[in-house]
Formats: C-alpha cells, sequence, structure tokens
C-alpha cells in the first residue's frame, strides 16, 4: 500500500495514521506482516532419529535445495505472504521472483539461560548476561544491519514469566533458590528486604524456616508458601478473589508481581540494547511471548520494545491484542494455528484448537486474522508453520496438523486459498480499523 506522503528510510519501521499502527517498509510504503513460520527445507527430525520426512520428500521432488527454496517462496508469495518468519532458512526470502522479508529470533536470554543450566530464567542481574547478549547479538545481528530486507529481530521465543503449562514456579521463588552467590538471589533478597521493614513480617508472609535476611541467603530451599493459577481472564478473577480473602496470599502475589516487573524491565532493557548496539537500524519485535503475562511484564515490554509479539493459539485473539494496546505500542502475532483432525496425524501434541476438516481450518483462519486486522495496534501475524510435524512427533513429541503443506509437500487446498483471499485483503481491513477511545 504505497502513500503519497510517506518517505523510505531504506529498513522496516513503525507509524502510526490516524490512530492506526502500520509498518512501513523501506520504500515507504504501508506494510503488514504476513507471514509464516519454519520455512525450511529440514523442518522436524523425527523425535530421537536423524530422518527428517519432509526434507526426503522435497529432494525426491525438487532435486535440490536452491530449487526447493525458489518454488517454497514463490509459493509463498503467491498466497500473499510477504514473511519467512521465525525459525526458517533465511535464504527462502530472496530465492523466488519476489523478495519477501524475514524475522529471526537472536535467542538471546535462552542461550544464557541454556549456558547456565541451572537457570530457568536467564538471571539478568549476573554482569555476565549483558556480556553473553552483547557478543550474542553482535554475532548474529551484526552481519544483518543494512539489510532492507530484515523485518526486525526477535530477542527470544516463550520464556518462562509465571506459572504457566510448564510448572507452577513464581519467577521470584526461581531466584530465591538460585546458588547462594548468584547476583539473581542477591538482587530477590535485596528487593524483598527494601518492601518489608522487618525479617518477622516477610517470614508472615512465606512462612520459611529461615529466622533473618542472612539466613534467607543461605538456606537451601524457598518453598512458596502459595501457588497461583497461570495468569488469563478466568484465573485472573480466581486470583483476586483468593487475595481478597487471604491478607497473606495477597501480600505474597504483590511480592512476585513486583519482582517479576523488575525482572522484566531489566531483561527488555539489555536485549533491546544488545541488538540495537550491533544493529541500529532494524526494529526489535519482542520475546514472542507464550501466554499473555502479568501487567508488569507487558508494561515493561511496551517501554523497550518497538513492536511487541505474542503467541496465541485461540480462535479470537481480539482480548490478548486489547491486553497489549494498553502500551500504546503495535504488536505482531507472532504464532497462530489451527489443527485438522481429517489430516491423518496423531494431533495429540501440539498447541491449539483441534477442528475437524480442512475447511474448519480454513474458516477459523479467517475468522481469527479478520478479528485481529480490525484492531488498530496491529502490524502482522505469522501462522505456524509451513510444513506438518512427523506423525511419529519431532524433537518435543509434537505431531500435528500445523502445515501449509503435508509432510510430503503436497498444498492443503482449502486453507491456502482462505489465506490468499484474506492476506489480499489484509491491508483494507486493517485501514478500517476503528481506533481506541481515548
Amino acid at each position: 500500500m504505497v502513500d503519497e506522503g510517506l518517505s523510505g528510510s531504506g529498513f522496516f519501521r513503525v507509524a502510526e495514521f490516524d490512530g492506526v499502527f502500520w509498518l512501513v517498509d523501506p520504500d515507504g510504503g504501508r506494510f503488514l506482516s504476513k507471514g509464516v513460520n519454519t520455512v525450511r527445507f529440514d523442518q522436524d527430525r523425527i523425535g530421537g532419529t536423524e530422518r527428517v520426512p519432509y526434507a526426503e520428500a522435497c529432494r525426491a521432488k525438487y532435486g535440490s535445495l536452491g530449487i526447493w527454496r525458489a518454488a517454497a517462496s514463490d509459493r509463498l508469495a503467491s498466497w500473499q505472504f510477504n514473511t519467512v518468519g521465525c525459525w526458517s532458512d533465511e535464504l527462502v526470502a530472496s530465492s523466488g521472483s519476489h523478495l519477501l522479508a524475514s524475522a529471526p529470533t537472536a535467542e538471546l536470554g535462552a542461550s544464557f539461560r541454556l549456558h547456565r543450566r541451572d537457570q530457568i530464567f536467564p538471571d539478568v542481574f549476573d554482569p555476565e548476561f549483558w556480556e553473553h547478549i552483547r557478543a550474542s547479538a553482535d554475532q548474529r545481528c551484526r552481519h544483518r544491519r543494512n539489510d532492507p530486507g530484515l523485518l526486525g529481530t526477535f530477542i527470544d521465543n516463550e520464556l518462562y514469566w509465571s506459572p504457566d503449562w510448564r510448572g507452577t514456579d513464581e519467577l521470584l521463588t526461581l531466584f530465591l533458590n538460585l546458588p547462594s552467590h548468584r547476583p539473581g538471589r542477591v538482587a530477590a533478597i535485596s528487593g524483598l528486604q527494601a518492601h518489608y521493614r522487618e525479617f518477622a513480617q516477610f517470614n508472615a508472609v512465606w512462612r520459611t524456616q529461615a529466622r533473618s535476611w542472612e539466613e534467607l541467603g543461605r538456606i537451601e530451599h524457598v518453598v512458596a508458601p502459595f501457588v497461583r493459577l497461570r495468569p488469563c481472564a478466568l484465573n485472573d478473577a480466581l486470583e483476586t478473589k483468593a487475595n481478597l480473602a487471604d491478607p497473606a496470599r495477597e501480600a505474597f502475589s504483590a511480592d512476585c508481581d513486583a519482582f517479576v516487573a523488575v525482572v522484566a524491565d531489566k531483561y527488555f532493557e539489555l536485549g533491546v540494547s544488545a541488538i540495537k548496539a550491533a544493529d541500529p537500524n532494524h526494529l526489535v519485535i519482542g520475546s514472542r511471548f507464550g501466554y499473555q503475562p502479568l501487567v508488569g511484564v507487558i508494561a515493561a515490554a511496551g517501554r523497550h520494545l518497538d513492536v511487541i509479539s505474542f503467541n496465541c493459539y485461540e480462535f479470537d485473539p481480539g482480548p490478548a491484542i486489547d491486553a497489549y494496546a494498553t502500551t500504546g505500542k503495535p504488536s505482531l502475532i507472532s504464532e497462530f494455528s489451527f489443527r485438522g483432525d481429517d489430516s491423518g496425524l496423531p494431533n495429540t501434541s501440539g498447541a491449539g484448537p483441534r477442528l475437524a476438516t480442512q475447511l474448519d481450518r480454513a474458516r477459523a483462519f479467517e475468522g481469527y486474522v479478520a478479528a485481529a486486522l480490525s484492531k488498530p495496534n496491529v502490524v502482522g501475524y505469522h501462522w505456524f508453520e509451513h510444513a506438518d510435524q512427523p506423525a511419529q512427533g519431532r524433537f518435543d513429541g509434537e505431531n500435528s496438523n500445523f502445515g501449509t503443506v503435508t509432510i510430503d509437500d503436497q498444498v492443503y487446498d482449502e486453507l491456502t486459498k482462505a489465506m490468499t483471499r484474506v492476506n489480499a485483503a489484509a491491508e483494507r481491513i486493517h485501514a478500517a480499523a476503528v481506533p481506541a477511545a481515548i
């Protein structure tokens, strides 16, 4: 969508017109990022093996990786997609008749967390965290700093911010249970010490075995006095009710919320700074929230990011989009999908709704994207994923019909026709979005 009043900067940027957010492409045109994730020849080994069924099928069909890249790129463009999403072979973007944008992840926090194997969330207070992510960003981002085809960079994917499908731990208790010398544990105790005047007041809420702040810093394991539900609209109401009935639970919840807000602010500040130091020309497009996090985390993301990204496997992304709109920043749906039980795949492991047929998938895509584009702060949506997963399960056991094509590279006709139709109309739909009342 070309605008006479816009000028190109040579790179993607963000702009707002009449209360509606858009990306602006390097030439100065309005742009919505319509993407597909994991567009790659070697997608999904069968768990515990070296077999990659999709690559086997495509090698037989196309003969070479280069020919496959060009075919996959042209096919995406024919479906009116314009972005090669996360975990993709980035050469696909420039291999076809039309240049596609790309949106890789730098995996800054995740790589430090894995480097420090005793951490579920990276210790952002550790001076080595900054040194690590700065070096990682330099290695992963600097070489593309002058690339006009780069939409932007994700910092990470689905970090653990609070209780979710992976566990019931709070970030605060995770940090309190780091080894005693770790900066994250020191920071967690210092924050609690600043909030509570006396240790006895703290312990009336937390009920630890320690008898002083010094002893708290030495004990081997702090057990949370309460277990909270995963954040979401219904659970938030239940938690509010429980807090009103128990002042100690309310105080515990406030401690956890305050700490995660501090961690989030430091994480996003450092993550954005590391990427911008290596690549000052491109957008930093978030950390792909795996679920709607606590309010303090959203607020921190809004203070530092150019675009907030989130994964949302619901039929209607509207409530999630509205939650991020409170920051005043645009948002990008970095993952969504629907699975069809007529695909022949087990569909027993993987996110999102299971539907009866491919026609149902197509209709669900159409409804989801139309709802998203009606929101003024949305600047794109990325489908998960390019090809189906192996029936035997990939590395984490997922075995679902997420693909635009089968594992034999046969196109899902109903789905891709709907995608083509909706993608072609996306700019018109978004231009009619009604800005939120001030």
